[in-house]
């Protein structure tokens, strides 16, 4: 449970910081909605942050090779290949820097509302 709770502390997206490289695979509507699904190839290297940010819709992160990850509080995590994670809607993730001498990738799948940003930096 703990290591769930800490995956979720995890999460992110990728466009909530300009350091972040998201590379957009692929986007399509969501049929009989007004939401789109955007499946996405996310990069962060060592020294690299991402800011706590939220979603206009659900967020599916899938690492494909972890990294450790440096909390506000200095306290160091490890987020581990093979990691899964769903973000709701509208709540506050990430807030973080990627430690080490790894390089964090993730795949991304983004179901959000039409029109509205990606991210959207947290209060």
């Amino acid at each position: 449970m703990f290591r769930l709770a800490l995956a979720l502390f995890f999460a992110l997206a990728a466009t909530a910081n300009a350091q972040t490289a998201r590379t957009e695979l692929k986007k399509a509507d969501l049929t009989g909605t007004n939401m789109e699904i955007i499946v996405s190839f996310v990069e962060l290297k060592p020294g690299d942050t991402l800011a706590r940010h939220t979603h206009h819709g659900e967020e599916a992160v899938y690492v494909l090779e972890g990294a450790t990850l440096q909390l506000p509080d200095g306290k160091e995590r490890p987020f581990p290949t093979g990691a899964a994670v769903i973000n709701a809607r509208d709540v506050p993730h990430a807030g973080f820097k990627v430690a080490g001498d790894k390089v964090l990738r993730m795949l991304t799948v983004h179901i959000v509302d039409k029109g509205k940003p990606l991210s959207e930096p947290a209060q």
